[in-house]
């Protein structure tokens, strides 16, 4: 099982979370524990990059349904950056890509 390497950014106008690995129920506490932290400074734009992220499981869904979740009910923009074809797929399915705030690039995703 492939760890989870969560990495924080700062890049104009927003903060980047670099996911890398997989997302899934040994893994979505480490990026809760992250994005908690980052959350208590009230980013006006929070990126996830989930372009290296090899797996997605349930957990890892509810993870990204939350923290989208504290941001519409905080007032800011969270912004998912599309993964590999299997994860894209699987926010395809679950109709996840038209609830959350999916983008192609990062650099895209202004204040």
């Amino acid at each position: 099982m492939a760890p989870l390497d969560v990495t924080t950014e700062q890049h104009p106008g927003q903060t980047r979370v670099v996911l890398v690995g997989e997302l899934d129920i040994a893994t979505t506490q480490e990026l809760e524990n992250e994005l908690t932290a980052i959350e208590a400074d009230s980013p006006g734009v929070l990126v996830l990059d989930m372009r290296r992220v090899e797996f997605v499981d349930s957990t890892g869904l509810r993870a990204l349904i939350a923290a989208d979740e504290r941001a519409r009910s905080e007032g800011r923009r969270l912004a998912i950056v599309q993964g590999p074809n299997a994860v894209e797929r699987l926010l395809s399915v679950t109709q996840l890509d038209q609830r959350l705030d999916v983008v192609d690039d990062p650099d895209s995703v202004g204040a």
